[in-house]
């Protein structure tokens, strides 16, 4: 027993002092390159070697911003601030020669997407502009902490080779595209490491906190962001991208810790056939100088294999419908500092290096092949061009007929894509939807951007491959639920363009009708009606809810949900509540109509069919089992977008919290499995005495097992009885899942959950199959007042 103690100890220690050793300079860089020993190394300003500690945000801008000040190769500009107010910073890394003319090479550059001046550049003489991200899920720290050591040998590396790299390329380094998780991660594991590494999985180094670093401060997945573009990370850093059209562009992820090493090319079949083959082609050349570096340190890796290319909102497939190479990297995680693997112990050291390595062995191919990209580039926005002059649709157009928030939103995305976008010349009619000039937006197809604007637009139900590790349908105009039209080649005309735009604008809003002295009303159709409804509510007025349609005087019909804001019996003067009503009018984007009497058409406006409402206190159900992605976007729909105070609270404390505090309550997607007999037992009473509560993917399902909620789901039957080969077993799985797709429903415009729609079809996107019952028709409970007899 003696012998297995001292064995055992002995292996302890000599791994403790084995990951110290390996930290050091002389692990991951080349051992054939000198330094200039004048420049700063990683060490110097950090205190610690690379890998020995996860670095924090604060000490990698610090770093960042030294090197800069140091070295006549680098200049660092902000891009963008985090919802946590971080700064995200690019290093633009060349010769100091190109750095004295860098706003012509970045001009220059760009002409490449340009079919009418790219035939007169002669790329002979052009750099190469490869563009490096570093861990975008911030609970894959290896990327960020490479991209250390990718700077300090950029910046201190000496001799012709060097010097021969940076006169022909333009490295672009974002060393953290999301700091607040990288933050938050490297506080978890540098919090729980112990001084002797503990390689135990079970230790709670590698347990972080729920809701864990992968995402940002909104927990949103900022690798699905490149195309929706709803966060500051991705609009900085998408306008940089287009700023400088790179070649190249690398995304180093990690994956699960008992993994080897990844690099695309992905699965050939499940590559988006708007993808032009040739990247597939130049990808896999690629490849070959991540293999041979590989190689040379021992790593294993593999290609080929898992992953695909795609969804267009990913950092590594984006570029490849930009005329760019995206080129996905995933490293097996140590999830901290070392950890016991398959592998053998999985240390943070040799992640790092693996991650160094190929950020070399890619600079290494972009210079090697440096004229095959830059025709790649030319040649895909002149194909493009080419093919958009035969394509069957000649341009998209698309409105809100009822709400141009919601339209404006999606001209926003897809001015900041680069494309071009116009308001029509005239009204037109197409599928009996009229598009007016005043609220229409018209994309035509025939411009450089054309495969990119195929992507956010075309429905594709066919493909090579039914199997994706992502999405597969993300339609923007049917996210939006906007009416749009596809215009063919012969139904569009040029002259139908009116105002090509410079910038999108945010609706107009208005008061019609003046000063009223009786009730003010607003449809419930606006995007932005919660917002405008809540700062009603935090100035102190009461509010009503038609739930029937009404008539005003001057002719105008209110829809089911219209809002109603009485003038007299409020806390503040008639005066005061028209400037209200002009600013939420403003604000949000909406049409206010000022109703001078009662006696409407329809319902009338003292009605019993007319309800009070009260300002929504809102709680949120969080932590472990949570699905912190749909906690998220509810989070920032309600906070970011409707200024709606939210309460975050663990689920754990429903066993003991004050519910009577709230009004509304959220359970977003996930498994609820810390609240109690107790807490399930105040949740139902809660719900039975007038509470609202919102239930998201399983936690409806939660609830009706907890007899919370009173509906039932369908259940999936499968009559297949063949006996299917073992090999083949996970595609036969794969296929029956929903990845991401969008559906087509009904919706009861009558119903209170409908108020706010005026079309009954509702796309909707699904990523489960969970799939509820109808639930029965039931008669509405009103609350009459009994008119007195006499």
């Amino acid at each position: 027993m003696r012998k297995i103690y001292a064995l055992a100890t002995a292996a302890l220690v000599f791994l403790s002092q084995w990951t110290m050793a390996q930290a050091d300079l002389s692990y991951y860089l080349p051992q054939d390159v000198t330094y200039n020993k004048e420049f700063l190394t990683p060490k110097d300003i950090l205190g610690y070697n690379v890998g020995e500690w996860h670095v924090s945000h604060d000490q990698l801008a610090m770093y960042m911003r030294q090197m800069a000040q140091l070295s006549d190769r680098i200049t660092i500009e902000e891009y963008a601030r985090t919802h946590e107010n971080r700064p995200l910073y690019l290093l633009t890394i060349t010769s100091p020669e190109n750095h004295k003319n860098i706003q012509r090479i970045k001009e220059q550059h760009r002409q490449l997407t340009d079919p009418n001046a790219s035939g007169k550049l002669d790329i002979r003489n052009m750099p190469g502009v490869v563009w490096m991200g570093y861990s975008v899920h911030g609970n894959e720290p290896s990327g960020s902490n490479a991209s250390l050591l990718a700077v300090y040998h950029l910046a201190a590396a000496q001799g012709p080779e060097i010097e021969k790299l940076l006169n022909e390329t333009v490295i672009l380094i974002d060393p953290s595209i999301n700091p607040d998780g990288l933050n938050r991660f490297a506080s978890w594991v540098n919090t729980h490491r112990s001084k002797n590494l503990v390689t135990d999985p079970n230790s709670e180094e590698f347990s972080e906190a729920w809701p864990r670093g992968r995402t940002n401060h909104y927990w949103f997945d900022l690798n699905r962001d490149w195309l929706p573009l709803q966060h500051p990370e991705s609009k900085g850093r998408l306008a940089k991208f287009h700023e400088w059209k790179p070649n190249v562009l690398t995304d180093h992820h990690e994956m699960g810790t008992n993994s080897t090493f990844f690099f695309q090319p992905g699965i050939p079949s499940r590559n988006h056939p708007l993808t032009p083959a040739r990247n597939y082609d130049l990808t896999k050349k690629i490849a070959g100088f991540h293999a041979k570096a590989l190689d040379k340190i021992g790593s294993f890796y593999y290609t080929e294999e898992s992953f695909d290319d795609f969804y267009y909102g990913k950092g590594s497939t984006y570029p490849d419908v930009n005329g760019a190479i995206g080129i996905l990297f995933e490293q097996a995680s140590s999830r901290g500092h070392a950890q016991e693997s398959v592998n053998g112990v999985l240390t943070f050291p040799f992640t790092i290096r693996n991650q160094f390595t190929t950020t070399l062995s890619t600079l290494e191919a972009v210079q090697n092949m440096r004229e095959e990209l830059l025709n790649h580039q030319r040649d895909f926005y002149r194909d493009a061009l080419k093919e958009s002059a035969k394509a069957p649709v000649g341009a998209y157009v698309f409105h809100a007929e009822k709400d141009p928030a919601r339209a404006y939103h999606l001209a926003e995305i897809i001015h900041q894509h680069q494309i071009d976008i116009y308001r029509p010349q005239e009204k037109f009619t197409i599928n009996n939807v009229t598009y007016t000039p005043e609220n229409s937006y018209i994309v035509p197809t025939n411009q450089p951007q054309y495969k990119l604007i195929e992507g956010m637009f075309e429905r594709r139900t066919s493909f090579q491959d039914s199997l994706f590790y992502d999405v597969s349908a993300w339609t923007l105009p049917l996210a939006f639920n906007l009416e749009h039209a596809n215009l063919t080649s012969r139904q569009f005309k040029r002259n139908m363009l009116g105002q090509k735009l410079a910038s999108v604008d945010f609706p107009a809003g208005q008061v019609v009708g003046g000063n009223s002295a009786y009730v003010y009303a607003f449809e419930w159709h606006g995007y932005y009606a919660p917002r405008a409804l809540n700062t009603l509510f935090n100035h102190g007025l009461q509010a009503r809810v038609a739930t029937d349609r009404f008539t005003g005087a001057n002719g105008k019909q209110f829809d089911y949900g219209t809002i109603l804001i009485p003038v007299t019996g409020q806390p503040v003067s008639a005066e005061r509540i028209h400037e209200l009503m002009t600013q939420i009018a403003k604000d949000n984007g909406i049409m206010v109509h000022a109703i001078s009497t009662g006696f409407t058409e329809g319902i009338n406006l003292g009605s019993p069919g007319i309800y009070t409402l009260q300002q929504p206190k809102v709680a949120m159900l969080i932590g472990d089992g949570v699905n912190s992605n749909d906690a998220g976007e509810a989070w920032h729909l309600l906070d970011h977008r409707f200024d709606i105070v939210t309460s975050l609270i663990n689920a754990e404390s429903v066993n003991r919290a004050d519910l009577s505090r709230y009004n509304v309550m959220v359970m977003a997607d996930g498994s609820y499995g810390s609240i109690s007999e107790i807490g399930k037992a105040r949740l139902r009473t809660w719900v039975q005495q007038g509470g609202t509560l919102i239930g998201m993917g399983n936690a409806t399902r939660w609830l009706a097992d907890n007899k919370i909620g009173n509906f039932t789901f369908k259940q999936g039957e499968s009559n297949n009885t063949e006996r299917l080969p073992y090999a083949t077993m996970s595609n036969t799985t794969g296929a029956q899942v929903i990845g991401g797709a969008i559906f087509e429903t009904n919706l009861d415009l009558t119903h209170p959950l409908g108020y706010g729609y005026y079309n009954s079809k509702l796309p909707v996107f699904r990523d489960n199959r969970l799939f509820m019952e109808p639930s029965k028709s039931l008669m509405p409970t009103r609350r009459y007042t009994q008119p007195t007899h006499c």
